[in-house]
């Protein structure tokens, strides 16, 4: 019982530790779809963690956190499109350029607001989306097997941990089950066919970015938010990396990039519970290690172990209409 216990408790910390990857997965997803590669998941989302962190800090409400979050993320996703759809940009480019600018702009707008060393003061209750019991959890917790399952591994999450799993088949539908998400794979493929049609390229990837940054002030809300009682420096620690490569492992799907995401919260919950613990026929294993593990499977996944994956043949390229 004791070694079932141990594994809910893994997959509970797998649920809260995948979100914020799903969140930016998902966020890439529209884009990328859209031929419009980002790199700069990262940077939206750690910007989005400092607004969420510092509106949640100075009005004491998460949804006012929340909400600027949101803001300050599409508003990045704009200077992305603007650079890269409008002008024609390098996307790469682009997106690195909003990972430099947010990692820098958080550090000094929170020592000179907060005076904390680029932190932001300590979040209350108010300012902190709170777990969320679903019905009769308490009543079910001592029956064996399913009441750890319902009460500890699907009950106890915040609000926005449902609202991510619930993004999945929303996404899906989206995508394949609607005529916005026809004509976004569709620009993401012969945009120069959509344009034919007498469809906006423009418009439609413009909306894809916003969805984009939506999606990445959620993710960075999360930490801020219900990971974290606030903001500090560099907590997004690589994730929207870790997102970008969950996208390409799942061939730019929004189920498999679930799983994909659940994989490495699952590898960052296991770092936590068993680094520098005595492991059977191995011994004491240094958590250093478990703490590499989702980075390390990040490089082998993009090395090509993961078969081949084709991204949309539009991806990367602005589109110049013919005249």
């Amino acid at each position: 019982m004791e070694f079932f216990t141990t594994i809910v408790q893994i997959l509970d910390s797998t649920v809260r530790l995948s979100v914020p990857l799903l969140l930016a997965c998902l966020a890439g997803l529209y884009s990328e779809r859209s031929g419009i590669f980002d790199i700069g998941l990262e940077g939206k989302m750690l910007a989005g963690a400092f607004a969420a962190g510092a509106a949640a800090a100075v009005m004491g409400s998460a949804w006012a956190g929340l909400a600027m979050a949101v803001l300050i993320s599409v508003g990045l996703a704009l200077v992305h499109g603007f650079a890269s759809i409008t002008h024609r940009g390098n996307q790469i480019v682009s997106g690195v350029a909003i990972n430099f600018i947010a990692a820098g702009s958080t550090i000094i707008l929170g020592q000179a607001w907060f005076s904390q060393g680029g932190r932001t003061p300590s979040l209350s209750a108010e300012g902190r989306f709170g777990a969320v019991n679903l019905p009769f959890a308490d009543a079910v917790a001592d029956v064996p097997i399913v009441g750890p399952i319902y009460s500890e591994l699907l009950s106890g999450h915040s609000l926005l941990v449902y609202f991510a799993f619930a993004m999945v088949p929303f996404t899906w539908w989206v995508l394949f089950r609607t005529r916005f998400g026809l004509r976004l794979r569709a620009v993401g493929e012969n945009p120069a066919a959509v344009d034919t049609a007498g469809i906006s390229v423009t418009w439609l990837r413009y909306r894809a970015v916003i969805c984009t940054g939506i999606l990445c002030g959620f993710a960075g809300a999360y930490l801020a938010l219900a990971m974290n009682a606030g903001f500090v420096k560099d907590m997004t620690a690589g994730r929207g990396f870790i997102a970008l490569a969950a996208l390409i492992f799942a061939k730019w799907r929004p189920v498999p990039a679930m799983m994909a995401c659940l994989l490495f919260g699952f590898l960052d919950a296991a770092a936590i519970r068993l680094g520098g613990s005595p492991l059977p026929l191995v011994g004491r294993v240094p958590v250093q290690f478990f703490q590499a593990l989702p980075y390390v499977l990040t490089v082998v996944l993009l090395a090509g172990f993961i078969g081949k994956a084709i991204p949309p043949r539009a991806g990367g390229q602005p589109y110049v209409k013919e005249r």
